[in-house]
């Protein structure tokens, strides 16, 4: 069964990159511990566009939706959320990081799947 990745397209206003990068790099570690997690990255956009992509990659379909549903999932971007309207950014829905609509750093998130069906990295010797 081949890895599943899944980006969440956020768009971000200028004045909220910031915010962003720094309520993701407060939740290092969050995902690491999940049962089929294999690898996360934030990605910045550098040119012509407002839009991050947090890619993450997983085992199976089965082990994003139970990371989804797990204590770890709903507490970080419960965090999160409580961190946004402790700062004055919450607007009562969404969650705080930016992932969904209505978030104080994203304006917009869609999720995008893809199955991985090749995948290279570097050559390891000896």
């Amino acid at each position: 069964m081949p890895s599943v990745v899944k980006i969440n397209v956020l768009t971000v206003p200028e004045e909220m990159r910031r915010e962003l990068e720094k309520r993701f790099a407060g939740r290092a570690g969050m995902v690491e511990s999940a049962d089929g997690f294999e690898w996360f990255e934030l990605l910045r956009p550098v040119e012509g566009s407002d839009r991050y992509l947090v890619y993450t990659r997983w085992r199976s379909e089965e082990d994003f939706r139970r990371w989804q549903e797990s204590r770890a999932f709903q507490a970080g971007h419960a965090q999160a959320a409580a961190e946004a309207a402790a700062q004055g950014h919450g607007h009562g829905q969404g969650h705080g990081h930016g992932h969904g609509q209505g978030g104080p750093a994203a304006t917009d998130s869609e999720l995008w799947t893809f199955e991985v069906v090749e995948s290279t990295g570097p050559k390891q010797e000896g």
